[in-house]
């Protein structure tokens, strides 16, 4: 590959992350605290892509450039990829194939005094399962359906470390008052109380908290589909 395509695809890759870190486009790979790094990695390729545009032409008018194999130029196809076609977030297939994430917290904030009280996956299902702040409380909660082999529905979010590669997700089991149509993937906001029930995961044998459902309404995918919360 010459210097010029080098440059095409360093300019390519550097406005890849440049339109990713300024839309909602950065969150299906990273978590939303890399987004300052992200834009200054897409300037400096870009800068650089430039530079090397202005260095190759002073060298053309003293020298005789040799051209390279048009076929480099297909290295370019994955980073148009990247621009044009966004992946969708880690959903119900992971989810059922990978053990809860759920560990023992390290300390739980006062709730507020009015239900129902709004919490993350994480946040009920740490809450549910190792402490008894829930007693007599309404929640509300957000995440996507999963549905197990046995047809056991779960609420979930993907737990997010750094970048969509280290994702987990953590599982709330459902009971109560569900829809009759339970539909892997789709988003749901819940409103129930805490349920004492607790199983553990046949995956990893890790705990799986249960919430009682008294209502249950489908919403749209938030614009950062990944849960940040167990690591701020």
């Amino acid at each position: 590959m010459n210097r010029q395509a080098q440059a095409a695809v360093m300019f390519l890759l550097g406005g890849a992350l440049l339109h990713a870190g300024t839309t909602d486009l950065y969150l299906r790979y990273v978590k939303s605290g890399l987004r300052p790094l992200l834009l200054a990695a897409g300037v400096v390729l870009v800068t650089a892509a430039l530079a090397t545009v202005r260095y190759e032409r002073k060298r053309a008018v003293v020298g005789h450039a040799h051209p390279e194999p048009r076929v480099a130029w297909l290295l370019v196809l994955p980073v148009l990829a990247l621009i044009l076609i966004a992946p969708p977030a880690l959903g119900s297939y992971s989810a059922v194939r990978t053990g809860t994430a759920l560990q023992p917290p390290y300390g739980l904030d006062p709730l507020p005094a009015s239900d129902p009280v709004r919490l993350s996956v994480v946040d009920y299902a740490s809450r549910a399962a190792y402490s008894r702040t829930l007693r007599g409380r309404t929640v509300r909660v957000t995440g996507f359906l999963a549905l197990d082999a046995h047809g056991t529905p779960y609420l979930v979010r993907m737990a997010l470390n750094c970048c969509a590669a280290d994702a987990q997700p953590v599982k709330i089991g459902l009971t109560g008052q569900l829809p009759p149509v339970l539909r892997p993937d789709a988003w749901m906001e819940v409103t129930g109380v805490y349920a004492p029930r607790v199983t553990r995961d046949p995956v990893n044998n890790g705990v799986i908290p249960y919430l009682r459902v008294t209502s249950a309404r489908p919403v749209a995918t938030p614009a950062d589909p990944y849960d940040e919360t167990w690591n701020k």
